[in-house]
């Protein structure tokens, strides 16, 4: 199966403000896309980056935790350390007199564009640095919002890559959408001009895209350790392409 390189630039003006790229500059995305079987993919990894980044600006703008509540769906989970509903301990908390930055440095998509995954560095206030790994679901109306949200403290930074590295799964023909996770509840057909809304599990810690193209689990120990795995279709396989492996936080 052959693949292609195709460079895309995301226009400065889209991403005016954002810290990490300066103005006038372009944010360049390296994406690697493998054709399928008779599927064109409705997938665009320069959307996906956007809504990083443009999350990662408002935080700046407006502050962390007000961004986080914006850009987190209804039933969105994050780690505390303990999993726990987003917007319910989001909820009048107070934002961080100086917020955390992050930029992302790679992005999964399913290659119908349901659900994507983001990975790069973020830097506290005081130095330290770590970095955090979203899970995107696009909306009916097409915007993306995160379902899930983690990360880890490292004692060196990511290495940053010239450009972004972005990946999307192989298209392969279905017959049938893809089931929902367990737990989860029979999608809703989408009206006309709305997108639907990818499957996630209940406990909100699993979840599909509606393709079955790309799929993601995290799982939470009972000391509070944590892992998120994610697998991404390539050729007639489903191969894992992320693993965090998150250690109990020490007491």
């Amino acid at each position: 199966m052959n693949s292609r390189i195709i460079a895309l630039a995301l226009g400065a003006a889209a991403l005016a403000g954002w810290a990490g790229t300066g103005a006038g500059q372009d944010f360049v995305l390296e994406h690697e896309f493998r054709g399928g079987i008779g599927l064109t993919p409705g997938a665009n990894s320069g959307e996906v980056v956007a809504a990083e980044l443009a999350f990662a600006r408002l935080a700046k703008e407006q502050g962390q935790w007000t961004a986080f509540a914006e850009y987190a769906t209804r039933d969105a989970v994050m780690f505390v350390p303990e999993a726990v509903r987003a917007q319910s301990w989001l909820k009048g908390r107070k934002n961080p007199e100086r917020t955390v930055e992050w930029q992302p440095y790679q992005v999964w998509s399913s290659c119908d564009g349901s659900v994507a995954v983001t990975k790069g560095p973020w830097t506290r206030p005081d130095g330290s640095v770590g970095y955090f790994t979203t899970i995107w679901q696009r909306q009916q109306k097409g915007e993306y919002k995160w379902v899930l949200d983690q990360g880890d403290t490292l004692a060196q930074a990511l290495e940053e890559p010239d450009l972004v590295q972005a990946d999307i799964a192989d298209c392969i023909r279905q017959r049938s959408p893809a089931p929902p996770p367990p737990g989860g509840k029979p999608p809703k057909p989408p009206k006309r001009g709305e997108y639907r809304v990818a499957p996630v599990a209940a406990d909100g810690l699993s979840g599909s895209s509606n393709d079955g193209s790309l799929s993601w689990s995290a799982r939470v120990a009972p000391d509070k350790s944590r892992e998120l795995r994610v697998h991404l279709r390539k050729g007639e396989a489903m191969e894992e392409v992320l693993t965090s492996l998150v250690a109990a936080p020490s007491e």
